[in-house]
């Protein structure tokens, strides 16, 4: 790991089959920098699907461009058959648990989730190799890799952490960091998107999607000694430019339950991480007013610390319009009982819909987005310091 970089992490956020945009950022990333480079990301977090993202980078650190056109070949081939049981007794076995439950109040045996994930238990097992994480940190590709979850006991956002010998666990209101050995049960227990997917059990409790309750998404790679920030979204945060969601007509009627479950995932995935990214900018802006001399006093626990922020710059709610016919007949039988299959309902569509043709286009735009912030994604990286040193000078006299 070349110590003359700086320290840069990378934070993949959640959001079920959105995150094959991230797919697409990533495949950017590896045609924009040196072709011989392990991995430019020496801190590596993910949430939810980002967290699968980002164990398969970690898996294969050594590697970084094999490891993108890995994790390329799984998201441009996906059908949902590999995320979740789509035959007609897997799709009605838990469902009617599910609908049985909440009319006996939750008596009898409890219901696990609306749909069975076990595809996605083999396809994880298959396809990524676990002891390749405390490999490429013991080569010094990797740093650490952070993976957060929800626990539903405790209520914390519980960030489990797999790194170098001097990565310190840390504790906050309501958010831990603790040390572990990632493996296949974290991975599933942090997309567990709620009400969808089963909880797992690890240690003491059962964890949910690690989006939940996480009031802090960029915390984990700042508490692992990030020194610059590259977060790849799934919404269009701090984009001036997006336009503001668009109030109920009320002759539209009741909202569907679909639409309802769109608002509360959009909550979840999209809400926290625009709060924490507008804190950290309010943070840089407090510390470029202060002198010198007080940023050196060792009191003062706050850093300045540079990110950047790559988002859609389509609303994949739409594009997942245009792929509703991916979804299995079952499926979107299912779905379509609540609403989903309708214009009111792609926000919770664009969530679970991994079809081919659905996740190649999200994977085509996050290479969009990203190419189109080449110039600034190359120097925020390190590979064109003098422009970046040059472009940050003049962002602190803006400020």
């Amino acid at each position: 790991m070349n110590e003359l970089r700086p320290r840069i992490g990378i934070v993949l956020t959640g959001g079920g089959a959105r995150a094959a945009y991230q797919v697409g950022v990533l495949r950017a990333i590896a045609d924009l920098v040196p072709k011989n480079v392990s991995n430019p990301f020496p801190i590596i977090c993910g949430t939810s699907a980002g967290a699968i993202n980002a164990v398969a980078l970690a898996a294969d650190a050594a590697n970084y461009r094999r490891a993108v056109l890995r994790l390329q070949a799984v998201w441009k081939n996906f059908s949902p058959e590999q995320v979740y049981r789509t035959d007609l007794p897997g799709v009605m076995k838990n469902s009617l648990r599910w609908m049985l439950a909440a009319v006996t109040g939750g008596r009898g045996r409890d219901p696990t989730s609306l749909l069975d994930n076990s595809p996605l238990r083999r396809l994880l097992a298959e396809r990524i190799a676990f002891p390749g994480i405390q490999q490429a940190i013991d080569a010094q590709h990797l740093y650490a890799l952070a993976i957060t979850c929800s626990g539903y006991t405790s209520g914390q956002s519980v960030c489990f952490f797999q790194g170098a010998a001097d990565v310190n666990p840390w504790r906050r209101v309501r958010r831990v960091g603790v040390p572990a050995s990632i493996g296949l049960d974290h991975l599933l227990a942090s997309s567990a998107l709620p009400f969808i997917f089963p909880a797992v059990h690890i240690n003491r409790e059962y964890f949910g999607d690690g989006s939940m309750r996480q009031i802090a998404p960029v915390s984990p790679a700042l508490h692992l000694g990030a020194e610059r920030v590259l977060v790849v979204a799934v919404g269009r945060q701090l984009q001036a430019s997006a336009p503001a969601e668009k109030q109920r007509n009320p002759s539209e009627g009741y909202p569907t339950l679909a639409q309802i479950a769109g608002h509360a995932m959009n909550s979840i995935f999209l809400d926290s991480m625009e709060v924490d990214l507008e804190r950290l900018k309010r943070i840089n802006r407090t510390l470029s007013l202060l002198p010198e001399e007080a940023l050196q006093n060792k009191r003062t626990s706050l850093r300045h610390v540079d990110f950047m922020v790559i988002s859609p710059s389509e609303e994949l709610e739409h594009i997942a319009m245009r792929h509703i016919d991916e979804l299995p007949r079952t499926v979107r039988g299912l779905f379509g009982s609540v609403g989903a299959t309708q214009r009111g309902g792609s926000t919770l569509l664009s969530y679970l819909l991994f079809g081919r043709r659905f996740c190649r286009e999200l994977i085509a735009l996050g290479y969009k987005d990203a190419m189109a912030k080449r110039e600034n994604l190359r120097g925020f990286l390190g590979y064109d310091p003098q422009w970046y040193c040059e472009l940050r000078t003049t962002a602190h006299t803006a400020a």
